[in-house]
């Protein structure tokens, strides 16, 4: 009777290993880990319709958001433009999206971020979609912020209207002032347009790294005008 068993044993054992193999087979795959939660950074050149192809760098933060450059080559010093906003992520799937609402797909494929189409589906074409990892510093060219903008304290914070991220201001006399200017008498935050980028620099309280904002222009500021309102 204990031969029966076991042999019954053996043969089930078989069995589900085979009906393993045959999942695996068939497209059923293991589910990867999520994206651990720290600083990854990308780079490569994507295909390009009308030009010599897209210089890529790509920028993934631990608080969620993204910084994104792309250099169109072939089109002088005026074809660069930089975008940001938050990122997520599925089982096989990450999406980052834009604060204008425009969002970009990519498949994590080993260390590698391949791109999708706009649908997030796989693009099906011999050209190379691939982003891989590399150290590179974030890049300096100006975005369009809009968001509330607050001073004190020799403090400045600015908070995105489109993600509700909240971000520190490096020292600026000019936004300094133009809040000075437009802020009420109870001190609330006053929206403001202005063109910055991105730095990393230790958070005051903890030494630890963060990204924060980098003026390069002077702030258009709207006291009578918020998030929530079309501004006038």
């Amino acid at each position: 009777m204990r031969n029966i068993i076991i042999a019954v044993t053996v043969v089930l054992s078989s069995m589900l290993a085979l009906s393993g193999c045959n999942n695996r087979a068939e497209g059923v795959s293991v589910v990867p880990a999520e994206f651990k939660p720290m600083q990854q950074s990308y780079k490569g050149v994507l295909p390009c319709a009308d030009c010599g192809g897209i210089e890529t760098g790509l920028f993934l933060e631990k608080d969620g958001t993204w910084v994104m450059q792309q250099k169109y080559q072939g089109y002088g010093e005026g074809a660069t433009m930089a975008s940001w906003g938050t990122w997520a992520r599925t089982a096989n799937k990450l999406i980052l999206t834009a604060t204008d609402g425009e969002k970009w797909y990519f498949h994590p494929q080993g260390d590698t971020l391949v791109m999708l189409d706009k649908q997030g589906n796989a693009i099906q074409s011999s050209l190379n979609y691939t982003l891989k990892p590399a150290q590179q510093p974030l890049p300096v060219h100006p975005m369009t912020m809009r968001g509330l903008y607050k001073y004190m304290a020799d403090a400045a914070i600015f908070t995105d209207c489109a993600t509700g991220k909240r971000f520190s201001v490096a020292s600026n006399a000019a936004l300094e002032r133009g809040y000075r200017e437009n802020r009420n008498p109870d001190m609330k935050p006053v929206l403001v347009v202005f063109e910055a980028h991105f730095t990393r620099e230790p958070n005051p309280d903890t030494g630890v790294m963060h990204i924060a904002l980098v003026a390069d222009s002077e702030g258009v500021f709207n006291a009578e005008t918020t998030c929530t309102t079309q501004q006038k």
